[in-house]
């Protein structure tokens, strides 16, 4: 399958959308991959964007979270668990920066790429090769691409969390990027938008997408079993899993990696 989406006529003039999902990834599983078709059938379905591209970018290792592994190694997995997508790609700038990044920071350095790319005259390659996550086909239409966030509602609620988020950082998002959020069914993401000020009143930019076929694989989840020496064998993909074993990855006991 090549890197081109066949489109219909009709959503050649629909603006231009691209998702990115920034986090630990450590290890990426099956629904980190989900979230982007689900995002992409509900813009493409109803007929309000034309989506160009998904980006995932692993956070910094200097963030420190328990059971983060280092960049390189998620860096790998995650290009693994790509492998079979035709428009999921990986980032690796936020890993290559001197320290952690703050989520407005990476999204305005991969906005930023995206539109000097297609406003550039063409001859890239004298300022080095361009980054493997960028989409194809960018340069056919000369009209900019909004990024946006793609997020679970957990992300969501964790901006009224004290101390965890700068108030100028969520605002700068919201209003600049927007966000993507996939929410669980029988969750209730309206009612925490309407409690915060700052949600309710970029809410236009806030997309809420209900994931009907639950999946509770997380990677923590994945991180205990392996710890505990048990399968987890279907909730990685195998080629994923198959680095997590052969690299030693999150204590996963011995008689697995045999």
């Amino acid at each position: 399958m090549s890197g081109y989406i066949d489109e219909p006529d009709s959503m050649l003039s629909l603006p231009r959308v691209a998702f990115i999902a920034c986090g630990c990834f450590s290890p990426p599983t099956p629904m980190h991959l989900r979230m982007f078709e689900i995002a992409r059938d509900y813009f493409e379905i109803n007929g309000t964007h034309k989506v160009v591209g998904g980006i995932i970018s692993p956070t910094h290792d200097s963030y420190g979270k328990k059971g983060l592994a280092p960049s390189l190694d998620r860096c790998a997995m995650v290009k693994l668990a790509v492998q079979s997508s035709s428009w999921i790609r990986l980032s690796d700038w936020e890993v290559h920066q001197p320290q952690w990044m703050r989520t407005q920071a990476v999204l305005q350095h991969h906005q930023n790429y995206l539109n000097n790319y297609i406003n550039s005259p063409g001859d890239e390659e004298q300022n080095g090769p361009l980054p493997g996550w960028l989409p194809l086909g960018l340069r056919d239409r000369k009209d900019p691409i909004r990024l946006k966030l793609l997020c679970g509602a957990d992300l969501l609620e964790s901006f009224a969390v004290p101390g965890l988020w700068a108030q100028e950082d969520i605002e700068e998002i919201v209003s600049n990027y927007g966000l993507v959020v996939i929410t669980r069914c029988g969750s209730n993401p309206e009612k925490f938008i309407f409690e915060s000020d700052v949600l309710t009143k970029y809410q236009r930019n806030i997309t809420l997408i209900t994931n009907w076929v639950p999946n509770e694989v997380s990677s923590s989840l994945v991180r205990r079993l392996l710890g505990r020496g048990e399968s987890v064998k279907y909730l990685l993909d195998d080629l994923v899993l198959n680095y997590v074993m052969r690299q030693g990855l999150y204590n996963v006991k011995s008689k697995l990696s045999t």
